[in-house]
């Protein structure tokens, strides 16, 4: 979720099949957030970011791993809770870096998102080397991104070395009618060697591959990823901005389930 919009490029956009064949995908991990009202999601498959200073975008918020902001809520949904407090914020970055991360494959997440100017809900992908490499040499991919004041439109992007912040590489989904905040809805990636194609409600919207990247630059996406999901406040200058009078706090994101299926040859790399 590092930097600001993407530079939206046109593209073709490909069926499913063009990354893989369809009927072929076999679940390699989820969770289901089945747990019970006001605990902690599984352990064993998420840890947190936690703190302030920003995150590289000028965030406002302070992440904890509290269950103030983040539970599960006996219904099936895993709720990242964003308070204000004082003149701050507070939420919740969660990740698998560490306990899973895998290569290739289709990854989906059925969400409710929340809304606002200076909300910025995530769902998305971080190279599992970015200790070794730094971002973004790690390579990222943003499966879903919403900014508050742009209500009825997500974004899905690629952050590499030579197109990262605001030279990343990226399209946009837009409703006909209403916003995502008020319903949930399923984003996903389908992620193959040489192609990533980003889908809301089984619909593609935009693919990109390596021949979409700037002329000598690396595309980075061929070693395993690890999943985070987050609400930010404010960042980035004006993408999405700060709060203002008229976001109301709190605001929950809620999310159904997260998927993570590979073709029956592809095994998944758990650390």
């Amino acid at each position: 979720m590092n930097g600001c919009a993407a530079r939206l490029i046109l593209i073709a956009v490909f069926s499913c099949a063009g990354v893989f064949a369809q009927g072929h995908w076999q679940l390699a991990w989820s969770d289901e957030f089945n747990g019970a009202a006001g605990t902690l999601p599984d352990p064993s498959k998420w840890t947190y970011d936690l703190g302030a200073g920003g995150w590289g975008n000028g965030e406002l918020e302070t992440y904890t791993n509290s269950t103030r902001n983040v539970y599960q809520d006996g219904r099936g949904n895993l709720v990242i809770h964003v308070e204000k407090e004082g003149d701050g914020y507070t939420s919740a970055r969660l990740k698998t870096k560490g306990l899973f991360s895998f290569t290739y494959g289709k990854v989906e997440a059925r969400i409710q998102i929340p809304r606002g100017q200076g909300i910025w809900p995530a769902f998305w992908m971080l190279g599992a080397n970015i200790d070794q490499v730094n971002w973004p040499q790690s390579g990222e991919i943003d499966i879903m991104e919403n900014i508050g004041k742009e209500p009825s439109i997500v974004h899905g992007t690629i952050h590499g070395p030579g197109y990262s912040g605001g030279e990343s590489i990226g399209g946009s989904d837009q409703l006909n009618s209403g916003d995502f905040a008020g319903d949930f809805h399923v984003y996903a990636a389908i992620w193959g060697r040489d192609q990533i194609q980003f889908l809301v409600d089984d619909r593609p919207y935009f693919t990109v591959t390596p021949s979409n990247i700037p002329a000598g630059k690396e595309w980075v996406y061929h070693l395993p990823f690890f999943l985070l999901l987050n609400v930010a406040v404010g960042g980035a200058s004006s993408w999405p901005g700060a709060p203002d009078a008229t976001t109301v706090f709190p605001q929950d994101m809620r999310v159904d389930y997260v998927r993570v299926y590979q073709q029956p040859r592809r095994l998944f790399h758990r650390q």
